[in-house]
């Protein structure tokens, strides 16, 4: 099993890279790299067997994203990590978005959804139609969207989100037990066919 790096290590690095260190990068990146890939590997363990993203190009390229994010002004391990969630939606929709315009007819790329978000035992989520939905409950709830994008998008457990969120796991569990079920109406066959 890998070694999770010290909380105060990643942010002790964080903090002389935002104040100008440059070799502070060469002692984080290999630091977070290694908790980005066991995110990746978390989340492409549900994907489908087709799927063509590995969990290696994937964080690869949240990595390459992270390292030119110059305007970010990283405060500790939890926003760089709630950054990185973010920067993995933002890239696996993407991916989404262009399998579904190279397939025929339009058809759809599905993702499977964790045990977690699931109420009804249903396999699959289109990638593209939770991102709308996540937008959607965005507008409406802000912190119950970043509630699922760092559990869902980022593997966050519920004590790192809630580090992340300035809340307690109590409040990131009701957050995330009303945003599956908003999500879950949201999704649901019916409610995809009136559209």
């Amino acid at each position: 099993m890998e070694e999770v790096p010290a909380r105060g290590e990643v942010t002790k690095w964080l903090c002389a890279w935002r104040l100008g260190d440059r070799e502070a990068l060469g002692h984080l990146m290999p630091l977070v790299y290694q908790e980005m890939r066991r995110i990746a590997r978390h989340y492409m363990a549900r994907e489908r067997a087709d799927n063509t993203l590995q969990a290696t190009a994937l964080v690869n390229e949240v990595y390459l994203r992270l390292v030119d994010a110059e305007k970010i002004t990283w405060h500790d391990r939890a926003h760089f990590f709630a950054i990185a969630a973010r920067t993995m939606r933002s890239i696996l929709v993407d991916h989404a978005r262009a399998q579904r315009s190279q397939k025929r007819g339009g058809t759809h790329e599905h993702f499977a959804l964790n045990d977690a978000l699931v109420i009804h035992r249903e396999p699959e989520v289109d990638l593209v139609a939770l991102d709308d939905a996540l937008n959607t409950l965005a507008a409406m709830d802000i912190r119950r969207s970043s509630v699922v994008e760092m559990r869902f998008f980022g593997g966050l457990s519920v004590e790192e989100t809630a580090e992340v969120l300035e809340v307690s796991p109590e409040t990131v569990m009701r957050d995330w037990k009303v945003a599956k079920a908003w999500l879950m109406r949201e999704l649901s066959p019916k409610k995809c066919n009136e559209a």
